[in-house]
C-alpha cells in the first residue's frame, strides 16, 4: 500500500483549508435578481430521468457519511459499483472490500479505485461515466464535483449542503437544467419514522391549516477539533472560524418545508433575519484540549455559538431554524409544525390535537407521547415506511432513515419516476446558510431568497405520499 499521506495529498489539504477559511467573503455576496434559464434548459421541478435497468454508480468521498452510502447502495438490488475515489487509498480500499462482499461475487466484481490526489475524482468521472454519482466530501467541494458529474452525464447525489454560497446553488442549478441531470441533495432526515408519519399527518390536514416550524440542528459536536490533520473535524473546524451563520441547516428544516409543501405549488421561502449568540465555545474548547502554539489555537472561532433564523414564506407562515455545534446540551432537531387545528413535535415525538386523541388525551393542553402514541402510528403510519421500516432497522444508519432515502434513489432511477427531493428544494435549504450570514453581518437586515425556480414552483406537484 503507498503512504497514506503523499505529498500531493497535504496540498490538497492545505487547499481545501485555504478555501474554507476564505468562505466569509464570497459567503457575504447575494444574487440581487434571478437570472434568465439558459438557452435550451428546462425546468427538473417534476424531472423523471430514463428508467435504468441497472444504476451504475461511483463515490466520490468514503470516510464518514460516504463508506456507508457505498456499503448500503452495493446491497440494493439493480445496482452495480464501478468507481471509488478517495483521497486515502485506505478508505478506498476499504469500500471496495465492503461492496464486494455485498454483492457476493456475484456483482461489484470490477471496482476501479482512484486515490492519486486530489484531482483524481475527475479522471474517474471522465473514464467510468457512472450513472450516479455520490459526493461525500468537505463541503466546498461539493458543488464542482456536482456539477463536473452531470457534465459528464451522471445523476448527482450529494451529501449537505448542495452548496456554500448562492452563486455555486445557481451554478448547480443551470448545470443540472441543462443537461437534464437529476441533482438530490441527500437529506436522510426527511426519510426518518417520525418526519414521513407528520408529512402524513400533514397531507391528511390533522392539525389543519400550517402556520408555522421550528427547526434545528442541536448537536455537540466540539470532539471533532481531534480530527486534526484527517476527518471531518480536519476541514470543517475552519468553517466555524471563519463565517458565522447557521452554517448547517438542513436536517431540521427539509422535513419541516416539505410539510409546509414549499417550493412545490403552495408556497415558497420568501425572506430571512439571522442572529448569531456570542462566539466563546470553540475558542475555549481549543484553549483546554491543545497546546497554545497548536492551529486552532491560532484561529479566532468568531462565528457564534448558536445562531436563529427565522424565516417568512410567501403566504405569511414562519420557520424558526437554529444551530448549535458548540454548546454542551442534548441533540435535538425540534421537529416542530403548528397548525390551526394542532401541533407535532419531535424530541421527544409528541403529539396535542384539538379535541384530544382518541385513547391517549381528552383535550389539546396536554401531550401525547410515549406509549400513547401507538393510536396514531397504527392511523397514520407512513406507507413508505410500513413497506421499508422493518428492513431499514436492520440496515441501520440513524434508525434506518439512510437506507430508506438509499433505496427511494435507486427506486426512482429504475422506475423512472421523479425523486422525493428534486433540484430546487435542495438549493433552498441549503440556501439558508449563506444568508444567515448575510443577515448576521448586516445586524439582522432581512434577506431574501433567490428563487431558484424562476416562478415555477408554482406549478410544482406536491410530494405525495409515496408507498
Amino acid at each position: 500500500m503507498s503512504t497514506i499521506l503523499g505529498e500531493s495529498r497535504r496540498r490538497f489539504i492545505a487547499m481545501a483549508s485555504t478555501l474554507a477559511a476564505g468562505l466569509a467573503a464570497g459567503c457575504s455576496r447575494q444574487t440581487k435578481e434571478t437570472p434568465s434559464r439558459l438557452t435550451g434548459a428546462k425546468y427538473m421541478g417534476d424531472f423523471n430521468a430514463p428508467r435504468l435497468d441497472t444504476v451504475r454508480c461511483a463515490f466520490i468521498g468514503v470516510g464518514a457519511r460516504g463508506v456507508g452510502h457505498a456499503r448500503q447502495i452495493a446491497k440494493i438490488e439493480g445496482t452495480e459499483v464501478i468507481a471509488i475515489c478517495d483521497l486515502f487509498e485506505d478508505l478506498a480500499l476499504r469500500s471496495q472490500k465492503h461492496c464486494q462482499e455485498a454483492g457476493k461475487g456475484q456483482r461489484h466484481r470490477d471496482i476501479k479505485l482512484y486515490y492519486e490526489n486530489g484531482d483524481s475524482w475527475k479522471r474517474m468521472l471522465e473514464e467510468v461515466r457512472p450513472d450516479a454519482v455520490f459526493i461525500c466530501t468537505p463541503w466546498r467541494l461539493h458543488a464542482p464535483m456536482a456539477i463536473e458529474a452531470m457534465r459528464q452525464g451522471g445523476h448527482a447525489f450529494v451529501e449537505v449542503p448542495l452548496g456554500v454560497t448562492n452563486e455555486e446553488l445557481w451554478d448547480i442549478v443551470d448545470t443540472s437544467e441543462s443537461t437534464g441531470r437529476h441533482c438530490m441533495m441527500m437529506e436522510n432526515v426527511n426519510y426518518g419514522r417520525e418526519e414521513l408519519l407528520y408529512l402524513n399527518m400533514c397531507r391528511q390536514g390533522v392539525i389543519g391549516e400550517l402556520l408555522h416550524g421550528e427547526a434545528s440542528y442541536i448537536h455537540e459536536l466540539r470532539g471533532q477539533m481531534n480530527q486534526v490533520d484527517r476527518g471531518t473535524g480536519s476541514w470543517r473546524t475552519f468553517h466555524y472560524a471563519g463565517r458565522d451563520g447557521n452554517l448547517y441547516p438542513t436536517h431540521g428544516l427539509g422535513p419541516v418545508a416539505q410539510y409546509m409543501n414549499l417550493a412545490r405549488g403552495d408556497d415558497n421561502f420568501q425572506r430571512l433575519v439571522s442572529y448569531s449568540s456570542l462566539g466563546r465555545g470553540r475558542n475555549l474548547y481549543a484553549e483546554k484540549n491543545f497546546p497554545a502554539d497548536h492551529k486552532w489555537n491560532r484561529l479566532d472561532f468568531k462565528g457564534g455559538d448558536i445562531n436563529t433564523s427565522i424565516i417568512k414564506t410567501t403566504l405569511g407562515r414562519t420557520v424558526m431554524v437554529q444551530w448549535n455545534e458548540t454548546s454542551p446540551r442534548p441533540y435535538s432537531r425540534h421537529n416542530m409544525i403548528q397548525g390551526t387545528k394542532g401541533t407535532l413535535a419531535g424530541f421527544p415525538t409528541r403529539v396535542a390535537i384539538e379535541g384530544g386523541v382518541e385513547g391517549a388525551a381528552d383535550d389539546h393542553h396536554r401531550w401525547t407521547e410515549g406509549e400513547k402514541l401507538e393510536a396514531i402510528y397504527e392511523k397514520y403510519e407512513h406507507p413508505l415506511y410500513t413497506r421499508l421500516g422493518e428492513l431499514a432497522r436492520k440496515m441501520g444508519g440513524h434508525g434506518g432513515m439512510d437506507f430508506i432515502m438509499r433505496y427511494r434513489i435507486i427506486e426512482c432511477l429504475r422506475e423512472g419516476q421523479p425523486l422525493d427531493q428534486n433540484l430546487y428544494e435542495g438549493a433552498f435549504w441549503s440556501a439558508v446558510a449563506p444568508l444567515s450570514e448575510a443577515s448576521v453581518k448586516a445586524d439582522g437586515v432581512p434577506q431574501e431568497f433567490p428563487d431558484f425556480t424562476r416562478g415555477e414552483w408554482r406549478n410544482t406537484e406536491s410530494l405525495g405520499i409515496v408507498g
